[in-house]
Protein backbone atom coordinates (compact mmCIF):
# COMPACT_ATOMS: atom_id res chain seq x y z
CA UNK A 1 0.00 0.00 0.00
CA UNK A 2 1.29 3.71 -0.91
CA UNK A 3 0.73 6.09 1.26
CA UNK A 4 2.19 9.92 -0.09
CA UNK A 5 1.61 12.81 2.03
CA UNK A 6 -0.32 15.22 -0.04
CA UNK A 7 -1.14 18.05 2.20
CA UNK A 8 -0.19 19.67 5.30
CA UNK A 9 -2.40 22.18 7.31
CA UNK A 10 -0.83 25.28 8.28
CA UNK A 11 -2.42 27.43 11.20
CA UNK A 12 -2.87 31.12 10.33
CA UNK A 13 -4.40 34.46 11.41
CA UNK A 14 -4.37 36.48 8.35
CA UNK A 15 -5.33 34.25 4.64
CA UNK A 16 -4.64 37.01 2.64
CA UNK A 17 -1.51 37.83 4.75
CA UNK A 18 -0.40 33.81 4.53
CA UNK A 19 -1.63 34.40 0.74
CA UNK A 20 1.34 36.30 0.08
CA UNK A 21 3.89 35.45 1.93
CA UNK A 22 3.73 31.73 0.81
CA UNK A 23 2.82 32.62 -3.30
CA UNK A 24 4.91 35.96 -3.41
CA UNK A 25 7.88 35.70 -1.39
CA UNK A 26 8.41 32.06 -0.66
CA UNK A 27 6.92 31.92 -4.85
CA UNK A 28 4.82 28.51 -3.89
CA UNK A 29 2.81 27.68 -6.60
CA UNK A 30 -1.05 28.86 -6.45
CA UNK A 31 -2.93 25.83 -6.70
CA UNK A 32 -6.58 27.01 -5.14
CA UNK A 33 -8.27 30.06 -3.30
CA UNK A 34 -11.88 28.92 -2.68
CA UNK A 35 -14.03 31.38 -0.62
CA UNK A 36 -16.72 29.08 0.07
CA UNK A 37 -18.96 30.85 2.48
CA UNK A 38 -18.00 33.21 5.22
CA UNK A 39 -15.66 31.81 8.06
CA UNK A 40 -15.14 29.44 5.30
CA UNK A 41 -11.93 29.95 3.07
CA UNK A 42 -9.15 27.02 1.66
CA UNK A 43 -5.97 28.41 -0.20
CA UNK A 44 -3.73 25.86 -1.52
CA UNK A 45 -0.49 25.97 -2.25
CA UNK A 46 2.77 23.60 -3.30
CA UNK A 47 6.53 24.62 -2.68
CA UNK A 48 8.70 24.78 -6.05
CA UNK A 49 9.62 20.46 -6.80
CA UNK A 50 7.33 19.36 -4.32
CA UNK A 51 4.74 16.57 -4.37
CA UNK A 52 3.02 17.92 -1.30
CA UNK A 53 1.42 21.06 -0.44
CA UNK A 54 0.14 23.56 2.26
CA UNK A 55 -3.58 24.62 2.75
CA UNK A 56 -4.40 27.56 5.23
CA UNK A 57 -7.87 29.66 5.22
CA UNK A 58 -10.17 29.78 7.61
CA UNK A 59 -12.41 27.81 9.47
CA UNK A 60 -9.61 24.49 8.42
CA UNK A 61 -8.13 24.12 11.62
CA UNK A 62 -8.54 24.60 15.45
CA UNK A 63 -4.74 24.80 15.94
CA UNK A 64 -3.85 28.47 17.08
CA UNK A 65 -2.16 30.38 14.37
CA UNK A 66 2.03 30.18 14.00
CA UNK A 67 1.56 26.68 16.28
CA UNK A 68 2.97 24.44 12.98
CA UNK A 69 6.28 23.61 13.93
CA UNK A 70 8.90 21.35 12.17
CA UNK A 71 7.54 21.41 9.16
CA UNK A 72 10.80 20.42 6.36
CA UNK A 73 11.69 21.91 3.16
CA UNK A 74 14.29 20.13 1.26
CA UNK A 75 17.11 21.46 -0.40
CA UNK A 76 20.55 20.57 -2.14
CA UNK A 77 22.31 23.38 -1.33
CA UNK A 78 21.42 25.05 1.99
CA UNK A 79 24.24 28.13 1.71
CA UNK A 80 21.83 28.92 -1.76
CA UNK A 81 19.07 28.43 -0.53
CA UNK A 82 19.38 30.63 2.66
CA UNK A 83 20.83 32.90 0.20
CA UNK A 84 17.59 33.03 -2.24
CA UNK A 85 15.66 33.04 0.82
CA UNK A 86 17.20 36.46 2.72
CA UNK A 87 17.13 38.57 -0.55
CA UNK A 88 13.55 37.45 -0.68
CA UNK A 89 13.45 39.90 2.83
CA UNK A 90 13.07 36.29 4.75
CA UNK A 91 15.28 36.18 8.19
CA UNK A 92 16.74 32.84 8.26
CA UNK A 93 18.97 31.47 10.90
CA UNK A 94 21.66 29.26 10.17
CA UNK A 95 22.77 27.43 8.72
CA UNK A 96 23.33 24.78 11.62
CA UNK A 97 24.07 21.37 12.71
CA UNK A 98 22.96 19.49 15.88
CA UNK A 99 26.40 18.89 17.94
CA UNK A 100 24.80 15.07 18.17
CA UNK A 101 25.22 14.89 14.56
CA UNK A 102 21.80 13.47 14.09
CA UNK A 103 18.54 15.27 13.23
CA UNK A 104 18.18 19.07 15.07
CA UNK A 105 16.38 19.25 18.91
CA UNK A 106 13.32 20.64 18.79
CA UNK A 107 13.91 23.32 21.63
CA UNK A 108 17.28 24.22 19.61
CA UNK A 109 19.15 22.95 22.43
CA UNK A 110 22.81 21.30 20.65
CA UNK A 111 22.51 23.60 18.52
CA UNK A 112 25.99 24.37 17.02
CA UNK A 113 26.17 27.47 13.78
CA UNK A 114 27.73 26.17 10.73
CA UNK A 115 27.37 23.71 8.23
CA UNK A 116 28.12 20.20 9.80
CA UNK A 117 31.69 18.71 9.66
CA UNK A 118 32.22 16.78 6.29
CA UNK A 119 28.50 18.59 5.14
CA UNK A 120 27.15 15.27 5.33
CA UNK A 121 23.33 14.77 3.43
CA UNK A 122 20.81 15.43 6.18
CA UNK A 123 23.36 16.93 8.29
CA UNK A 124 22.15 20.44 8.18
CA UNK A 125 19.89 22.89 9.13
CA UNK A 126 18.45 26.11 8.51
CA UNK A 127 15.07 27.83 9.85
CA UNK A 128 12.61 30.63 8.99
CA UNK A 129 8.88 31.39 10.15
CA UNK A 130 6.24 32.72 8.46
CA UNK A 131 4.44 35.92 9.14
CA UNK A 132 2.39 34.33 12.22
CA UNK A 133 5.45 32.22 13.55
CA UNK A 134 4.93 28.55 11.42
CA UNK A 135 8.36 27.40 11.78
CA UNK A 136 9.93 26.10 8.58
CA UNK A 137 13.27 24.21 8.52
CA UNK A 138 15.37 24.13 5.66
CA UNK A 139 17.50 20.42 5.49
CA UNK A 140 20.27 20.00 2.98
CA UNK A 141 20.04 16.72 1.28
CA UNK A 142 22.25 15.64 -1.46
CA UNK A 143 22.40 12.03 -0.99
CA UNK A 144 18.97 10.22 -0.33
CA UNK A 145 18.83 7.58 2.05
CA UNK A 146 18.65 3.67 0.47
CA UNK A 147 14.65 3.90 -0.48
CA UNK A 148 14.50 7.07 -0.87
Amino acid sequence: MDLKLEVVVLPVSDVDKAKEFYLGTLGFRADADFPIEDGYRIVQATPPGSAASVIFGEGLTSAPAGSAQGLHLIVTDIEKAIGELTARGIDVDGPFHDATGAFHHADGTHRVPGLAPGRPSYGTFASFADPDGNEWLLQEVTARAPGR
